[in-house]
């Protein structure tokens, strides 16, 4: 069987307990370096997920009946599950969830995301529709180098948000360095970039 754990956004403390448990007992561990830094075991043999994919996915192969996958925050939110899940059956694998970084973003600023939509430009750009500006409309996006805040920013400008939308950057979310900056878009356009993070933008007071 192959264990794909959510570790959530980084703090063992946000770990639930099932998926600390399956992380110990697996002999095989495959996960980013600093995952892997983290909860990796004595006597555990590691694999690190780089950009070669083909080659992690022969390692979980190679090691199916006993390896644990540990991604960050949620399996189901743009993490290797859709890789693995073209190799294995689903009945080869089973997904233990985890504290996603956005679930904790809007957490952080007591705000519901249940009507809120979920985007990545973590190595990716999302449909022209998702990014439009919409009344009440509330995005929350994971970021990368490319895809940081003054990008976004521009990039939501040009499809008619307004400048004075709420704009907030979370960054190292669970750590003790976890650093929150609220703004407007129109000065998220003219600060700093921030890259590696997690962004909401919403209307708000």
């Amino acid at each position: 069987m192959v264990e794909i754990v959510g570790i959530g956004p980084g703090n063992p403390d946000y770990l639930l307990p099932i998926a600390k448990m399956k992380i110990e007992k697996a002999k095989f561990l495959v996960g980013g370096k600093r995952a892997l830094a983290t909860f990796a075991k004595n006597g555990q043999q590691t694999f690190p997920i780089t950009k070669d994919i083909d080659a992690v996915l022969r390692f979980i192969t190679e090691h199916k009946d006993s390896v644990c996958v540990v991604v960050s925050g949620d399996p189901g939110f743009y993490s290797l599950l859709d890789n693995i899940r073209e190799k294995f059956s689903n009945d080869e694998i089973e997904v233990i969830p985890g504290v996603s970084s956005l679930q904790m973003a809007f957490s952080k600023i007591n705000l519901p995301w249940h009507d809120a939509k979920m985007l990545s430009f973590h190595g990716r750009v999302p449909q022209d529709e998702d990014l439009e500006f919409e009344n009440n409309k509330i995005l929350g996006m994971l970021t990368d180098g490319v895809y940081h805040s003054r990008k976004i920013a521009e990039i939501l400008l040009n499809f008619n948000w307004n400048q004075k939308s709420k704009f907030i950057v979370f960054e190292r979310l669970s750590y003790e360095n976890e650093k929150i900056t609220a703004m407007t878009l129109e000065e998220a356009l003219n600060g700093e970039p921030i890259s590696h993070g997690v962004i909401i933008v919403y209307e708000g007071e």
